[in-house]
Parts: C-alpha cells; structure tokens; sequence
C-alpha cells in the first residue's frame, strides 16, 4: 500500500467539506507539538491550500514545555519548503507543573495550559482559526472516556467556536485513522520529535486505545460501527447535513492528554 499525500487529502477534504471546516480569507494556526498526527495535519493543509477553492493561508506554532534536551529544529526545514510560517513558544510549563506544583494528574492542567498558549498565539499571528491533529481514533477514545469515566456520550466536535477568545478550533482528521497518519509519516520519514514527556504513553486515554484495540480484534469493523452511530445521532455535531452553527466546547469534550 502507497502511503501517499492523496490518501491523506481525500480525508481531509471530506472532513473540511462535511464539516464546513474553513471558509474563504481564514488564517489557519496549526498546533504542532512534533508528533506524527500534527505533522502530518500541516503538511496536508499546506497541500490542500494549492488547490482547495476557497483560498486560506497556514501558520504553524509549536508549544515547547521546556523539558531539557527539547529540539524543535528538524522541523524548520520541513516548514521551510512547504512555505510555511513558523512559531516555537518558549515556556516553562514543564518546571511549573511537574518541579513546581508536582501535580499527581498533570496531563488535565498541561493541556489546558497549552491550549491557552495556542489559542492565543493563534490570535497574535491574526489567525481565526486554530487546527489540532485529533484522528478518528481519538474521536472514539474520548468518547469511551466519557462514557466509562463520567457516563455521558459526546466526545470532541469536528468544529468548535470558542467566544471568549473568538477563535474556531477544527479537527481535519477527524475522519483519518492512526494507522493510515502512521503508514504515511513511516513512508515518508518525517522529521518526528519524541516526547520527552514523563507521563507519555502512560495515559488514561493509552488504557482506552488498548481497549478498543482488544474489542476490534474480537469484533471486527467495531470502531466503524461506533463512529456511524456518532453520526446518525449527531452526538457532538458528527451529523453532516444542514450543520448548525459550531456548538461551544464543553471542558470535558477536549481532550485532556492529548494535543498532537
């Protein structure tokens, strides 16, 4: 199987449509944390810019958390060719939260930190909207995490308006599954930046992915079966016909661990 920027691009074009994701004149800030799934999002809206008929422009930002040895650099000249701006955010979440405030969950009040970082540093960069690298897989994670942990169905929305900092997030793969982001991150060798994270891979959503991998393999199609249901009843705005205006976030429909 060819791992190729059409495959991805067929599934973010039919996200972008269904979802009427981006709209003529935006200025997209994309979250790239140096993961596959947010490299891989750049690079296909880099692409899709050439020839999507409502013209938009593509910014990208990198929250670095301060984690010693951390090196955004590889990414540069990635950036560079697509012809794409990029921004690196210095901080010092990762002395805040883990030497400073030693938090026993962390991954909760790290995202909400790095989201309020993106969020506004999209704005700095004059940017309406901001894109986040949530797959298919994360739509069904989050929504097994709501339901064991809290006993309610929703999960992240394709496209959220957020009114106190007057920005549109948009999740254009959110009909991209992890293993085809992964097929075509192998393929094409992208310059992937390891976490340097303590809590990587160590996750409550980790435990909700082996999960679900552990009931596909005993029911197959199982995940295909779960999204179309999000679909037919329009849980979180996964309907696709005559879209209302994007809902607000609830703090619990974003996902807590994961910002890739």
């Amino acid at each position: 199987m060819t791992y190729n920027i059409r495959r991805l691009l067929s599934r973010v074009r039919r996200a972008v449509d269904d979802y009427h994701m981006i709209e003529e004149g935006d200025r997209i800030a994309v979250g790239v944390s140096g993961g596959k799934d947010s490299i891989a999002l750049l690079i296909a809206l880099s692409e899709l810019r050439r020839f999507y008929p409502k013209r938009f422009e593509v910014v990208a930002v990198t929250v670095d958390m301060g984690f010693e040895g951390s090196d955004f650099s590889p990414l540069v000249g990635l950036f560079e060719e697509l012809k794409v701006e990029y921004k690196i955010v210095k901080t010092n979440l990762a002395e805040i939260i883990f030497d400073i405030r030693k938090e026993p969950n962390p991954c909760s009040l790290c995202a909400r930190m790095r989201r309020g970082i993106l969020h506004d540093t999209a704005r700095e960069f004059s940017c309406n909207k901001l894109a986040l690298g949530h797959h298919y897989d994360d739509v069904l994670e989050t929504f097994m995490m709501n339901l064991c942990n809290e006993g309610r169905l929703g999960t992240f929305s394709p496209v959220t308006y957020l009114d106190r900092k007057d920005i549109t997030v948009i999740r254009p793969f959110v009909l991209t599954k992890e293993s085809e982001i992964i097929g075509f991150a192998n393929h094409h060798k992208l310059p992937i930046i390891k976490s340097l994270c303590p809590e990587d891979k160590v996750t409550d959503r980790e435990y909700y992915k082996g999960l679900l991998s552990e009931l596909e393999a005993r029911r197959e199609g199982l995940r295909h079966r779960m999204f179309t249901a999000l679909v037919k009843a329009d849980l979180s705005g996964y309907g696709v016909e005559d879209k209302p205006k994007p809902k607000k976030a609830k703090k619990s429909d974003v996902p807590s661990d994961k910002t890739d």
